[in-house]
């Protein structure tokens, strides 16, 4: 996997973390530089953390899924993107508690890394060693994250939907190349 590839891989995954992070921006609650770091400090370290977990659980079925780990990559990348697409259209609560903080936070981060869990599934049915990526989709999410609090408290909630959409047709692009590459030999 090219170091493209991953890039576009972490940008795309980052999209959830930076359209919510676009609307903690415009909370009154998220002022303080304090909470802008420990939301993208948490978005990281959870979008680093899933894709490990589900290169792990990807390996040990790796030889049962041999066959069509190509299709399965296509579809679950597709899946994702479809899915962030879809979401970016749906009318959002605006939340009033501070995002950064108790179980809002793990909620958050949880809820914005799931994708990455997919993805590290992914990544095992390719024989991707997972350290590199995992740390790109850390990093890249939580600098994308804190860039999203900052727009958010600049330019408000409509640039978050857009990146979302950005986000999903990243990763449907991307799948759609794993299985044209595979079946056709690339």
């Amino acid at each position: 996997m090219s170091l493209l590839e991953i890039i576009l891989i972490a940008v795309g995954l980052a999209m959830d973390a930076f359209a919510v992070s676009v609307g903690a921006g415009t909370l009154a609650s998220m002022k303080d530089f304090r909470s802008t770091v420990r939301l993208a400090f948490h978005f990281g370290l959870f979008q680093f953390l899933m894709p490990v977990a589900g290169w792990f659980l990807g390996s040990t079925l790796q030889v049962y899924v041999e066959s069509i780990d190509h299709w399965i990559a296509f579809s679950l990348l597709a899946y994702i993107g479809i899915k962030m697409i879809h979401e970016s259209f749906k009318k959002e609560e605006s939340q009033k508690e501070n995002p950064s903080k108790g179980k809002n936070l793990i909620i958050l981060s949880v809820a914005t890394s799931i994708d990455a869990l997919v993805v590290g599934f992914t990544l095992a049915m390719l024989d991707v060693n997972i350290w590199y990526p995992s740390i790109m989709i850390g990093l890249i999410t939580a600098g994308l994250s804190f860039l999203g609090i900052w727009i958010g408290k600049k330019l408000g909630m409509k640039l978050g939907r857009v990146m979302e959409v950005v986000g999903g047709l990243i990763l449907i692009g991307i799948g759609a190349k794993i299985l044209v590459e595979h079946l056709f030999g690339l």
